[in-house]
């Protein structure tokens, strides 16, 4: 399939390349262009616009930080909207606001375009090795056409649903899920370590009983070692994905305290200096308050 990429950051960069290896016709665009040429040597053919990646292309991932880098892509200097041939899909792969997705899914609509939402779970290393989890959401038909592509870049592909923005609400309530884990793994091993309990054997005791998931032995490796190198998910871009998803809570009317607990602690992490930190680093924050 002829592919467009736009965005080609931590994550990005190795979805593109996996979609090289899987035999697809890719073009890349990002903001900083030796991004893009980093991944010449492996057969993508870089454009010097997202126009350019758009204009031609079957469908056009975009993996961008945030609502506005998106809304520029799209709706603004970046034309992909104008670009993008008619019947053509727009797979949007970023972690965004709920409201934008539904802009988005009419935008399209109108130009006679498709949309999917595709959001992926998953740190830069899964996404190098083609492990993520894609949740997708839209059109059946277009989901079925771009399967190849989500087999390409994940493990596993969910369907959340047959409108864009049920994908964006998953993923946002996902991100939610994985700032209170790793809340109650700083809490849980600051009070260990008060207590005078190793936190790398109540690691062992919790995820080798209660709690094998790897999430779990992932994050609470980080926290309870305190080791946040290399970075793989941004605590400002954590931050960003809280406010998103206390915006989709307020308007549909659902109090979510713990989500609003969790804001003030990434809020008092980056007035500390961490925002360019892992997202895991916010335990520190926890630790500090604990007089650790």
């Amino acid at each position: 399939m002829k592919v467009g990429f736009v965005g080609l950051g931590a994550m990005g960069s190795g979805m593109a390349r996996n979609l090289i290896k899987a035999g697809h016709n890719v073009t890349v665009y990002n903001r900083t262009r030796s991004r893009a040429d980093e991944l010449k040597p492996d057969g993508a053919i870089v454009a010097d616009t997202a126009a350019q990646a758009a204009s031609g292309a079957e469908a056009v991932f975009t993996m961008l930080a945030d609502d506005h880098a998106l809304e520029e892509i799209t709706f603004g200097a970046g034309k992909l909207l104008e670009s993008l041939p008619a019947g053509s899909v727009h797979l949007s792969a970023s972690t965004i606001s709920v409201r934008l997705s539904r802009r988005l899914t009419a935008a399209h609509r109108e130009r006679g375009q498709h949309y999917l939402a595709a959001p992926v779970f998953g740190r830069p290393d899964a996404a190098a090795a083609a492990k993520l989890f894609v949740v997708a959401a839209g059109p059946q038909s277009q989901i079925e056409r771009c399967q190849p592509l989500f087999s390409a870049i994940g493990q596993r592909t969910f369907v959340a649903g047959a409108e864009p923005p049920m994908a964006n609400v998953v993923k946002l309530a996902g991100n939610f899920l994985i700032t209170t884990i790793i809340e109650g793994l700083a809490e849980s091993f600051a009070l260990a370590r008060k207590s005078e309990v190793d936190p790398g054997q109540m690691l062992e005791i919790l995820t080798g009983s209660l709690f094998p998931a790897p999430i779990y032995k992932n994050y609470g490796a980080m926290v309870a070692h305190e080791k946040f190198e290399p970075v793989g998910f941004k605590l400002k871009l954590g931050a960003k994905d809280n406010r998103l998803v206390l915006s989709a809570a307020e308007e549909a009317g659902v109090p979510m305290p713990i989500a609003s607990l969790v804001r003030d602690q990434f809020l008092a992490a980056m007035a500390q200096g961490m925002a360019e930190d892992d997202w895991a680093a916010v335990s520190k924050v926890v630790y500090k308050n604990a007089g650790l």
